[in-house]
């Protein structure tokens, strides 16, 4: 019987870690958080000096009793979840319930699974964090007591079951406010000029107009745009300067927790939440072809850009054996890390460089393989010399005009060899200074300022971590907020804020200002720091937050103003011709006649890029008749659920309660006998699964299109959203059949394929 018991977080670790201990050792997991706040009741007596009441987690009885029983067994209990702050937390309540069972608890740490941290971890065992656990305890307290006494207030105004978040608001506000400066933008005329011009030798190339009259081009309108074009008639162009210059360009740090999110969006198309997942797996380990479980990366949750001696200089011996020496820097590489950095952990890295990517592909889903992939190219990238590029920049002269032309080449890789950048060479041809140039073609083209660009994924991630709003650690969970919560949506690959998180925000900038403000939710991340540091009293940080937050709870709970009778607009209803306001029901918001009950007119909704409202189109208001009611003989309309997903139903209801689910015509590939059928998760998210559920699982995010893939085969194509609008694609990852959808709106979704 083993002597000693280590308790981790997770499941997946579990294996990993017996791997590598043997029998010796019991392992067993708390499968996350074993202990939290009551979810009925506020469970923070504030008068106590905010003494939280903690319960067993509802379903978590069994495992607790588990870890009881085994710590009475052994010798010593090791408490080994993640090294961070929600991990000590997990440890803190894992070792409160084990008091009187276990004999002796320790807690250690490792940033890495591998055999050397885990046991060097043995090796070097503490005790509890209290000042980390203090700081944890503290962002869950504010959490719940924001969230518990405002969302009242939400839902008395706004919309019954709505709820308010610390962080999540204030990255609401960002969004919004985005939106507001794109719906206030003006845009104003401008005109680019180039020109493609031949010299003596070497192919023609192209110029930009940066100059004129020795001040910066500036053509407002095309009047100027064609004075200009014929001043330049017939003149000739001639070489003015040929500037060369070399330029090293360093490669970047290896990844912390935001970069990494932002690169795998940018480059992956992953959201913080899935790439989050995939790391969370590649740290635990995965199971490899004639290797058993090996874990892959270090920690996936640090804002440190440091890395070990011990790995960089395993990178440098692998650098040196596959690329050789000249691709090593003349000094190994150090980068320099934020001032309010968590410095506890590493970057993440892989915790072997010699495990290449190529070398586990096969054993890695596609998606791991490919986050593996960009941690492992981005760590040696980080560890190699500079790359080095010649570039030219050449002035050409017309009459009064300056042109400029700008050439780039590769002189040495260097670090793009491991991880390439994307860019590329675009030389120019062998230019003297006084040379005479051929004038191929002109081009004068019309443009528009634009407004700011909406937050993508990647953005909004990097806007937080600048603005110093929540911790590298919760940006996931901010962003997957807000999406369930429908304060905001993606379109094409933005955030967009719904007209019910525009009236959460409005209503939450108007009563809770300083809640709001931006630096003050970055001075409460700062504080929570400092009570991490154990240079701050955590019950002073809530004392302090709540001297300001309760009066303008005081004042919010009168003052608030009551939006559930509408938001009034400027549209009139078409029917009576009162006015109408957006109200908000189960399955978004809508339009209503302030007439109801003698005018019952409702639609849907649009908004113009402007922030124009305007009614929907007719036929986006009406139900569509699919069919005849097979027990009435009424029309069959498509209606949809409380939670937004599509159904058939007997118009003639309630007299008749005939309904169906909505099918999309698909059969379904794995039974053959159901058929795929549009469905919807409580929180309202759509999905697709066969019509024998549950005796058949087989269950997709985007929506099934009845048509048979002319390259491979696939009895069935998916509607996916892109950039370019919605498109029917095959979905099997080896095939590549895409095309445009002809119009097709469907309920199309932006996820994998398996739900």
């Amino acid at each position: 019987m083993a002597k000693e018991l280590i308790i981790v977080e997770s499941p997946a670790k579990v294996k990993t870690i017996r791997k590598i201990l043997g029998p010796a050792y019991a392992v067993e997991a708390s499968v996350g958080h074993v202990r939290d706040l009551p979810s009925s009741t506020l469970g923070v007596d504030e008068a106590n000096g905010f003494e939280p009441e903690y319960h067993v987690i509802p379903g978590k009885e069994k495992v607790v009793g588990t870890l009881q029983s085994e710590a009475a067994k052994a010798d010593v209990t090791y408490l080994a979840p993640d090294p961070d702050r929600e991990g000590e937390a997990i440890a803190w309540h894992v070792a409160e319930l084990l008091k009187g069972k276990a004999k002796e608890i320790k807690r250690i740490q490792f940033n890495e699974i591998t055999a050397h941290a885990v046991k060097e971890a043995l090796a070097h065992p503490r005790g509890l964090d209290a000042d980390l656990f203090h700081a944890q305890q503290a962002r869950r307290i504010l959490d719940r007591l924001v969230g518990y006494k405002i969302s009242p207030l939400l839902w008395k105004t706004v919309k019954r079951g709505i709820s308010a978040g610390r962080v999540q608001s204030v990255a609401l506000r960002l969004i919004v406010d985005r939106e507001l400066e794109r719906e206030k933008f003006k845009p104003e005329e401008y005109w680019v000029f180039r020109v493609l011009l031949q010299g003596t030798e070497g192919a023609p190339f192209r110029a930009d107009l940066a100059r004129i009259g020795g001040a910066k081009a500036a053509i407002a309108c095309q009047a100027d745009a064609e004075a200009l074009e014929a001043a330049l008639e017939g003149a000739p162009f001639t070489v003015a300067r040929v500037e060369q210059k070399r330029r090293e360009k360093a490669p970047q740090p290896p990844f912390i927790t935001s970069t990494l999110q932002q690169v795998a969006n940018q480059r992956l198309g992953y959201s913080a939440k899935r790439t989050m997942g995939i790391a969370q797996r590649l740290y635990e380990g995965v199971e490899l072809q004639g290797r058993g479980t090996q874990a892959l990366i270090t920690y996936m949750r640090t804002d440190s850009t440091r890395i070990a001696d011990e790995a960089a200089r395993a990178a440098e011996e692998f650098i040196a054996s596959r690329y050789g020496q000249d691709y090593l820097p003349g000094k190994r590489r150090s980068y320099k890390i934020r001032a309010n950095a968590q410095d506890a952990h590493e970057a993440i890295r892989p915790v072997d460089v010699a495990i290449t990517p190529e070398s586990v592909k096969e054993s890695l889903s596609a998606e791991q393989y490919s986050l593996y992939k960009l941690i492992w190219s981005r760590f040696v990238a980080s560890q190699m010399a500079a790359a080095v590029f010649m570039d030219t920049k050449v002035a050409v002269a017309c009459r009064d005009t300056e042109w400029h032309a700008k050439g780039q080449r590769e002189l040495f890789a260097g670090w793009q060899k491991a991880f390439p950048s994307g860019e590329r060479d675009a030389d120019l041809p062998e230019l003297k200074e006084g040379e005479t140039l051929r004038l191929e073609q002109l081009e004068k083209e019309q443009k528009f300022t634009q407004p700011p660009a909406r937050f993508s994924e990647a953005s909004l991630v990097r806007t937080l971590e600048e603005l110093g709003i929540g911790r590298p650690s919760t940006y996931a969970s901010i962003i997957s907020t807000l999406e369930d919560r429908s304060y905001v949506e993606l379109k094409e690959k933005h955030f967009v804020p719904t007209d019910l998180g525009r009236a959460v925000c409005s209503q939450l900038v108007a009563n809770f200002g300083k809640l709001m403000d931006v630096n003050f939710t970055a001075e409460m991340e700062s504080g929570l720091d400092k009570v991490a540091e154990g240079s701050e009293s955590w019950i002073e940080l809530l004392g302090d937050f709540m001297h300001d937050f309760n009066p303008a709870l005081d004042a919010a709970s009168k003052n608030m103003a009551n939006l559930k009778g509408g938001i009034a607009t400027s549209l009139v209803c078409p029917d009576c011709g009162k006015s109408l306001v957006i109200k908000f029901g189960k399955a978004g918001a809508f339009l209503a006649c302030t007439g109801y009950p003698a005018c019952r007119f409702t639609s849907n909704l649009v908004r113009s890029d402007a922030g124009e409202l305007a009614i929907a189109p007719k036929e986006e208001r009406q139900m569509e008749v699919v069919g005849t009611c097979p027990e009435c003989q009424s029309p069959l309309v498509v209606k949809r659920s409380r939670t937004g997903s599509r159904f058939i139903a007997c118009s003639a209801y309630p007299k008749c309660r005939y309904a169906a689910p909505f099918s999309t015509g698909v059969a379904c590939p794995q039974c053959g006998e159901g058929e795929i059928v549009e469905k919807s998760t409580k929180k309202g998210k759509i999905f697709y699964s066969c019509s024998r559920y549950p005796q058949c699982e087989f269950a997709l995010w985007n929506e099934p299109v009845p048509e048979k893939c002319p390259e491979c085969g696939s009895p069935y194509l998916v509607l996916r959203r892109t950039r370019q609008g919605v498109r029917k694609a095959c979905p099997s990852k080896d095939c590549g059949y895409a095309v445009e959808a002809d119009g097709e709106s469907g309920e199309a979704g932006a996820g994998t394929e398996g739900a």
